[in-house]
């Protein structure tokens, strides 16, 4: 009780570490993890244009009143206020990361939603290799998608840089990953790559991770989407909850004093309920990443968190597949056990 009532006091910063032992050997994928949708949209360049793939009505009127279109975009596309380490502390460990080429970037990419951001893709990177490194027992989730302009070229050297940075703590998507394991080979992030001939040069690299999302602004609907999906079954490995809600181009046109904020503020307690009652696991309804927007106004991540210990899942014991020397030599959890393959 002592860990959960931890959650209770605000910062989650070493949840992980604080789950309980019958929990170690559980595949990530079914655990419940809390996420962050458009993680990179606090930090919105309200001067720069519209993105291509957005509706053709909203880039016309951009063209011609950018004035107005773009703090009327900034106000709505904006769905989360926090840092990236933050959001960690906070116990964020889902990153949704919507890359894009900036017209007037100079080569650099940037992260977008409706409009471009101010932090490169490089700066926000090497703010989470540098949180990690802090964090040694805590595991992340980065999913790399969109991918806004960005040329073959671009993927070779994002991918590249990826690896580079982050190196032995990357996860191989040929493992199936559980914290144990994680530690035991001193591993801490799984990035998924939404570009499958990428993924396939690239072992590092997981495929891109469903995200069920109901593309509405009512929570009810979102609601009742969530569920509907549920009783389908769900996917394999990892996949992503949304509670995120969204309004289209012509509403947002039409209310431009209004912003996402209020609107996720007067729907949150409905999607908290909701997410309340619902238990990770493998079973057909087990809820694995939950995505929200605004991740620092309410109790979301202690109340993910918190779900992992409604139920002890039941789970076989995996035994580390680190030899037993090099157990011993990192001062594996798994070092003093026998029956260790050599």
């Amino acid at each position: 009780m002592e860990d959960e009532e931890r959650l209770q006091l605000g910062g989650n910063p070493d949840w992980m570490s604080l789950l309980p032992a019958e929990l170690l050997d559980v595949p990530l994928w079914n655990l419940a993890i809390p996420g962050s949708h458009d993680s990179m949209s606090f930090c919105l360049d309200v001067s720069s244009p519209v993105l291509k793939s957005e509706p053709r009505l909203l880039r016309v009127i951009d063209r011609l009143f950018p004035c107005w279109t773009r703090p009327c975009i900034y106000r709505w596309a904006t769905t989360q206020q926090s840092v990236l380490s933050d959001q960690c502390d906070l116990g964020i460990r889902f990153f949704d990361l919507r890359i894009a080429r900036k017209p007037s970037g100079g080569g650099k990419l940037f992260f977008a939603h409706g409009i471009y951001t101010l932090i490169t893709v490089k700066e926000a990177l090497g703010e989470l290799a540098t949180w990690l490194d802090a964090h040694p027992k805590e595991i992340i989730i980065i999913a790399c998608s969109h991918f806004e302009s960005l040329t073959d070229e671009d993927h070779c050297q994002l991918a590249d840089y990826i690896i580079s940075l982050f190196g032995k703590k990357l996860c191989s998507s040929e493992d199936i990953p559980t914290l144990r394991s994680c530690w035991c080979r001193g591993q801490q992030v799984v990035v998924s790559y939404d570009d499958q001939q990428m993924v396939l040069q690239h072992p590092e690299l997981w495929t891109g991770i469903p995200y069920w999302y109901a593309d509405s602004s009512d929570p009810k609907k979102v609601i009742a989407y969530l569920e509907e999906q549920k009783h389908r079954g769900r996917p394999d490995g990892f996949y992503v909850s949304g509670l995120n809600l969204t309004e289209d181009a012509a509403y947002i046109l039409l209310h431009p004093l209004q912003d996402m904020r209020t609107l996720t503020l007067r729907a949150l307690s409905l999607l908290l309920r909701w997410a309340s009652e619902q238990q990770p696991g493998g079973g057909a309804g087990g809820l694995n990443v939950l995505c929200c927007d605004f991740v620092d106004v309410s109790h979301f991540c202690s109340l993910v968190i918190r779900l992992n210990y409604k139920k002890v899942l039941a789970a076989p014991r995996a035994v580390c597949t680190v030899p037993r020397a090099t157990a011993e030599s990192i001062g594996c959890c798994h070092s003093n056990q026998t029956g260790h393959p050599t």
